[in-house]
């Protein structure tokens, strides 16, 4: 079983800061409605939860050149 790491920190209402081995982001939205990742390494993702057990994600990756 492998060691993680990864803590969060929340910085404002609504704004969390979380940080693994690798990387770290920075997470917008309240409970309810959506919420906007922005990784350090270039993914950006939304989120939502939805009634019930569902929920939305759409994730991009910034275009490596």
């Amino acid at each position: 079983m492998p060691l993680t790491f990864r803590k969060s920190f929340r910085i404002l209402p609504g704004v969390r800061l979380n940080i693994n081995r690798r990387s770290w982001s920075i997470t917008t939205g309240g409970r309810h409605g959506p919420h906007h990742t922005r990784s350090s390494n270039g993914r950006r993702t939304t989120s939502m939860d939805l009634p019930g057990p569902f929920g939305w994600r759409r994730t991009t990756r910034r275009r490596e050149r």
